[in-house]
């Protein structure tokens, strides 16, 4: 196994116009999507790529912090590195400067993802496969050496994680199927907030066409009724055998979350994403309760693994949308994803990455954890600035076979 050395690492901010109201919700309206990118340069010549999504100026702040917090991985070998990486990303975590603008989350948290992730990459560029099959040659101890387990051992302690990959050991040939047949996709790019109908109406015809049978819509209008037409004119566009999500993106309190929740209901919802602000465990909690069987997804703005099992402990999250470009990177995804398979939650990542890194990782949760290949998020609006873009035929995720992470950025 090749030596590779880390001998510097850079920050570049990378910024993406939108257009036409693409990414639009009833948040977020920036016209920019933007990557803070980390790049780890070594004696050999590979390099390690690493990313987190931003939208616009934020991006620099996050860039800054990677900076400052790269000091500790100049010189170290990455073999070696990942040998003890959940140490090494709880002492990186907890920076005893800059953990206090968290802690474990925000700006610092978002830097520490764009490090991991570059981690990752180059480990894996280095043993030359890609991250999937790297995460799957690895033995149970040595995933479990790469999680940091801090503040969740009360639900997940080492010999918890390790059961639960041992457990699924055995039978994995029952699952490794999905490398052939490659992994469901879902088109979220059909409904963006600030599209007209008519637009919608074509992306989805459009969407089916290509071979998707779920589909995701944008919710949260301050004309509540605006949401329920549009929902109702792609239920009837989609049939009744495709699955429908409703994404309000945190915009509604929870009194209006209830009200919009029990309408929706009508077009049977899969899920219902984001109904209320992100750290109101208790509102998801009671609305949860007041809408079902109606479910609710969330995780796209959960920035660690304490609030997720906070959620899980609760009962107030169905699907786990835990997003390795808002927690900690790789390593931390797999701690949720563990903690997840424990509660007997499925995780349908956030795709703040374009799918990219997620591709691998719903592909090891599937083989090595047993967690049920639901689908895949997909928002194609960053492919051509991609080296290696996911490909999607008839609606499935291709899986991936060059080395490395697959979100490596052309000009970098």
């Amino acid at each position: 196994m090749r030596s590779v050395t880390i001998t510097a690492i850079e920050a570049e901010d990378r910024r993406f116009a939108l257009h036409g109201g693409d990414g639009s919700d009833a948040i977020h309206t920036s016209g920019e999507y933007a990557f803070a990118v980390t790049h780890l340069r070594t004696e050999c010549g590979l390099q390690g790529c690493g990313i987190t999504l931003t939208l616009g100026n934020g991006n620099r702040v996050v860039c800054d912090i990677i900076q400052q917090l790269s000091g500790a991985l100049a010189g170290r070998e990455i073999e070696e590195l990942m040998a003890e990486f959940g140490a090494v990303s709880r002492r990186l975590a907890d920076d005893p400067a800059l953990r206090w603008l968290g802690p474990h989350k925000g700006a610092v948290h978002l830097a520490l993802s764009s490090l991991t992730n570059a981690c990752f990459d180059l480990w894996a560029k280095a043993r030359g496969v890609p991250l999937w099959k790297l995460l799957l040659d690895l033995t149970p101890q040595q995933v479990v050496a790469l999680l940091d387990l801090s503040y969740v051992e009360d639900v997940l302690c080492e010999a918890d994680a390790l059961a639960i990959l041992n457990g699924h050991a055995a039978n994995r040939g029952q699952r490794e199927g999905v490398l052939r047949a490659g992994y469901p996709g879902y088109d979220t790019s059909v409904g963006w907030f600030q599209y007209e109908d008519e637009r919608v109406r074509e992306n989805a015809q459009a969407a089916l066409a290509a071979g998707f049978r779920a589909f995701k819509l944008k919710v949260g209008s301050r004309d509540g009724e605006r949401d329920l037409r549009r929902a109702a004119m792609l239920r009837e566009l989609a049939g009744a055998e495709c699955r429908l999500m409703f994404d309000a993106n945190q915009q509604w309190n929870l009194r209006e979350a209830e009200r919009m929740c029990l309408a929706l209901a009508a077009f049977d919802p899969y899920w219902i994403e984001e109904p209320t602000h992100p750290d109101d465990v208790e509102a998801h909690r009671t609305l949860a309760a007041k809408i079902a069987p109606v479910r609710l997804a969330l995780g796209e703005h959960v920035p660690n693994r304490v609030l997720f099992k906070n959620y899980m402990q609760a009962g107030a999250v169905h699907f786990v949308q835990a997003d390795c470009t808002r927690l900690a990177g790789v390593s931390e995804f797999l701690t949720v994803s563990l903690m997840a398979r424990k509660f007997g939650l499925p995780v349908v990542p956030h795709v703040g990455d374009m799918g990219q890194i997620h591709q691998h990782l719903v592909l090891f949760n599937h083989i090595a954890m047993g967690h049920e290949a639901v689908f895949l998020e997909h928002i194609p609006h960053l492919r051509e600035y991609l080296v290696h873009p996911a490909s999607i035929q008839g609606g499935v995720y291709r899986t991936p076979e060059e080395p490395g992470l697959s979100c490596d950025l052309k000009g970098a």
